[in-house]
This record gives C-alpha cells, structure tokens and sequence, in this order.
C-alpha cells in the first residue's frame, strides 16, 4: 500500500515542489524560495498560458 501511494503521489506532482525547492537552493541560491501556494499558483498558470505542455 505505502508504494501505491508514493506512486500516485508521484504521479501527482506532489513530491514537484521540494524538489523546485533543492533546485533553486542548489542552483540559485540568491533568489527568493516562493511558498508551496505560490509554486502551484505559477505553475498553474503557466500550464493555462501554455496548454500544448499538457498531456489531456
């Protein structure tokens, strides 16, 4: 059961965030770590102004 879920979860995007987190903290540790609403908030809009980046 513990491996559906980190699957799904995966699937998901749910694990997208700590690891935007490492990125930027690894490659641009000057810039601002934004909040985990603010990251979905982007990256929703950004999948809207970009729909050909999506599967369905």
């Amino acid at each position: 059961m513990r491996g559906f879920l980190w699957w799904f979860n995966s699937i998901l995007g749910g694990s997208d965030y700590a690891r935007y987190v490492q990125h930027l903290r690894r490659n641009h540790p000057d810039q601002e770590v934004p909040s985990e609403a603010e990251y979905w908030r982007r990256r929703h809009a950004d999948a809207d102004r970009n729909p050909s980046q999506r599967c369905c």
